[in-house]
């Protein structure tokens, strides 16, 4: 299976603009406060960050579906190259959540790892 630089840099597009959201929601105005004022800060939940990508992956792997699904149908708005990079954008985020997941575990291993 290949994929094209545009793909994959499609997808870095994407998670970079989702780190900056991400990014703005923590500290929006953080130039203008204080140190103290921002360790105050409330930020977006990582559990609800997290599961937003899991849905937008989920959602991607849908549409891939329906399109391919679109076109063994014979839908003549729906053409190969269309399923083809979506079916790719939807492996490249599902590899990119695993390796974020197989990261979070490693983590979560070592901290359990950790001497008291």
């Amino acid at each position: 299976m290949t994929t094209t630089r545009a793909d994959i840099n499609s997808v870095l597009m994407q998670m970079r603009e989702l780190q900056m959201q991400a990014q703005s929601q923590i500290r929006p105005d953080a130039a203008v406060m204080n140190p103290q004022q921002i360790n105050n800060t409330e930020g977006p939940d990582f559990g609800e960050m997290f599961s937003d990508a899991v849905n937008g992956v989920n959602d991607r792997q849908q549409e891939a579906g329906q399109l391919a699904t679109a076109l063994e149908r014979g839908d003549p708005n729906v053409d190969l190259t269309q399923v083809m990079i979506s079916m790719q954008k939807a492996s490249l985020s599902f590899q990119a959540m695993t390796q974020v997941r197989n990261r979070l575990v490693t983590a979560y291993e070592d901290i359990m790892n950790m001497p008291i």
